[in-house]
């Protein structure tokens, strides 16, 4: 089991992680981040239910830029750091398109 989100690049159009990736992506993005970005984040990588739900495309944006500052941050993992810079594209995506971010 894992999620679907939208405005993936993948060819149809979304991102397919499992529970427990986006679980330790989490972890790591916690370590790496100063509490202010963590914080801008913690709603979707924080502990969730499994439930589906929706990023407004303004938050959306905020959560790109703070993908991208992690997965670039020199203790993140090469790994995690393509997963974190494949999801702030997705968000990207969304932002761009002014629509919501959809996890399901």
């Amino acid at each position: 089991m894992g999620w679907t989100i939208s405005h993936g690049t993948h060819n149809n159009g979304q991102i397919s992680p499992s529970y427990r990736s986006i679980s330790v992506l989490g972890q790591h993005l916690a370590y790496v981040l100063p509490a202010s970005d963590w914080r801008a984040i913690e709603p979707v990588f924080g502990d969730r239910s499994g439930g589906p739900f929706r990023v407004p495309h303004n938050e959306a944006r905020r959560i790109a830029a703070v993908l991208r500052r992690a997965a670039s941050h020199r203790k993140m993992p090469a790994d995690w750091g393509d997963l974190a810079r494949e999801l702030a594209d997705s968000a990207q995506n969304a932002a761009t398109a002014r629509q919501s971010w959809e996890w399901r």
